[in-house]
């Protein structure tokens, strides 16, 4: 990967930087060759500030670093997209984004992965998740059978909410499965992808 900083005349292009996890765009900002190789190299972005005219971590006075896990360049090599995860609002007024958006994802099945993973990393005496990942792998997977067996009792039946209660059941206790043998929901999807693809 080689951007051509060639382009422009000042030397700069523009970079997108988004939330991995969310997917939502946290900012825009600009690098040169220098702010390019600093924030490959330390896995933290990097611009080149134009107000400032020096290299600018994102971060170093705030402490809100953007912690890199995917630089990816356009088709022109002329602007990047940077996939990295914020450690605290990324704007300088305090918002989580610089577009006046919360940066919380909309795909509620990844909230909820994130809650299971919360679950099992602080565990509460109070709750259900906890207490599954306390009795260990045997018993998580034994309730999924369970759950998987009760949906396929409903769905001989015609009781639509009794059938869609159990499918509900079955996803929650595969994400706890799947949380507890070190798996996210994406790792099974990639798959799936790539079966369709065959």
């Amino acid at each position: 990967m080689t951007p051509n900083f060639k382009k422009s005349p000042d030397g700069l292009i523009p970079v997108v930087v988004q939330d991995p996890s969310t997917n939502k765009v946290l900012m825009l900002g600009y690098m040169n060759d220098q702010a390019f190789e600093k924030t490959k190299t330390e896995k933290r972005v990097t611009f080149f500030s134009r107000s400032k005219n020096r290299l600018w971590t994102k971060g170093e006075e705030s402490g809100n670093f953007l912690d890199v896990e995917e630089i990816l360049i356009d088709c022109d090599d002329d602007t990047l997209l940077i996939k990295a995860r914020p450690a605290g609002p990324v704007c300088h007024t305090g918002a989580d984004t610089c577009f006046k958006e919360a940066n919380v994802s909309t795909d509620f099945l990844l909230k909820l992965e994130n809650i299971i993973k919360e679950r099992r990393t602080t565990p509460s005496d109070q709750s259900y998740t906890s207490s599954l990942f306390a009795k260990g792998i045997n018993k998580i997977a034994q309730k999924v059978g369970e759950e998987a067996v009760e949906l396929v009792i409903e769905a001989k039946d015609n009781n639509e909410e009794l059938f869609k209660n159990e499918a509900a059941d079955l996803m929650f206790h595969y994400l706890i499965l799947l949380q507890a043998k070190g798996f996210k929901l994406n790792d099974i999807t990639k798959i799936l992808q790539i079966r369709n693809s065959k």
